[in-house]
């Protein structure tokens, strides 16, 4: 059985978030919890979280064991830009596009 958890409107961009995520996919819970607290990477304590409520989500609500729970499916998407400018020389203005992405995390059991 399919349990998922998501953080939505994360403020990190999906971008950088998937370099994390392909780290963890297809890996047995623990192995990707290490994977996760030792990676320098600022989305890694958000990612942490979102597998530890997906491996509580299995657990109590499922019934399922959490020695056989792997991540079966984990991605990043897009959510909305906060769009601000910086103003340049002679009067004109860059825009900064500040990214948000939206995380989920499936876990299963394995058999």
């Amino acid at each position: 059985m399919e349990v998922k958890a998501t953080a939505k409107s994360v403020r990190r961009s999906a971008r950088k978030t998937r370099l994390v995520l392909d780290l963890i996919r297809g890996k047995d819970i623990k192995e990707a919890q290490a994977i996760l607290k030792f990676t320098p990477r600022a989305t890694s304590p958000i990612i942490l979280k979102v597998l530890n409520s997906a491996v509580a989500n299995a657990t109590h609500n499922h019934n399922l064991d959490e020695e056989k729970l792997f991540v079966k499916a984990c991605y990043a998407d897009e959510a909305r830009t906060l769009k601000r400018w910086m103003p340049r020389a002679k009067g004109s203005a860059s825009p900064i596009m500040k990214r948000q992405s939206h995380i989920t995390v499936v876990v299963d059991e394995r058999e």
